[in-house]
């Protein structure tokens, strides 16, 4: 039987970002996803007009009915939707600490739309941070969480910053612990714009622990999956590329 994993995210229409994403990174690495909708966007490749959340005692109910009845071996979170959803989550999760958690901490999209409240930003860090096997912020979003070091202090075991956002020749990915850095790894930056890049690193990472990968092989097989993915992307309009996940 294949790996189940369990994600915790909102949907995407285009099939680029969010819970489609994740499903599809998921089967391609040889998992099956499990999921939980935890908000409705209306979206295209160019970015996010609305994020409706879904009322927290669906996401309750949703993942109640799936883990009364299955054993997962990984968790990954994306969009939550709403502080009482990030609430919600968090306990669920408190409730299987042996299972790998992946929490792609995403505050805006790639176009700047905001995905996540001031109220939310703040539950992440007190109740699903230290939660968290790994954290996968961008650069941006780890300066506004308060750095890699403040979420480790908060509990994350891991913190892998991605450099996507930065203004270098390579994309720089800089896997964090307490100790400080475990590995450092270079990718050429693929021209162009990319849609759902962090949530398809996240989902492959979530693949590989569930797998059984210690952490440093899997936050590197997962770089690798995403970087021939969004290498062999397509432009289905005039907005962002989407990977191709295969």
């Amino acid at each position: 039987m294949p790996p189940l994993v369990l994600t915790f995210a909102a949907s995407d229409p285009t099939g680029g970002a969010g819970l489609q994403a994740d499903l599809l990174t998921l089967a391609a690495l040889g998992c099956h996803p499990l999921s939980v909708v935890t908000g409705i966007t209306v979206q295209d490749t160019r970015g996010v007009d609305s994020l409706d959340a879904v009322e927290t005692s669906l996401v309750e109910r949703q993942a109640a009915k799936l883990l009364a009845e299955m054993k997962v071996s990984a968790f990954k979170l994306g969009v939550l939707g709403s502080a009482a959803n990030a609430r919600a989550i968090a306990a669920i999760v408190s409730r299987h600490p042996s299972v790998p958690l992946v929490l792609d901490p995403v505050l805006a999209s790639g176009r700047g739309d905001p995905l996540a409240s001031e109220e939310l930003i703040a539950v992440l860090l007190a109740d699903l941070v230290p939660r968290a096997t790994l954290a996968t912020p961008n650069s941006i979003e780890a300066q506004r969480l308060g750095g890699s070091r403040a979420l480790l202090e908060r509990g994350c075991k891991y913190v892998l910053v991605t450099g996507t956002h930065d203004a270098t020749k390579d994309v720089v990915n800089v896997l964090h612990d307490k100790r400080g850095k475990v590995r450092e790894d270079r990718w050429p930056r693929l021209p162009g714009s990319y849609h759902g890049s962090g949530c398809t690193l996240a989902s492959a990472i979530a693949a590989k622990l569930a797998h059984g990968l210690e952490i440093g092989e899997a936050a590197r097989a997962a770089q690798d999956f995403t970087w021939r993915s969004l290498s062999a992307g397509f432009r289905p309009a005039e907005g962002q590329f989407v990977p191709w996940r295969k």
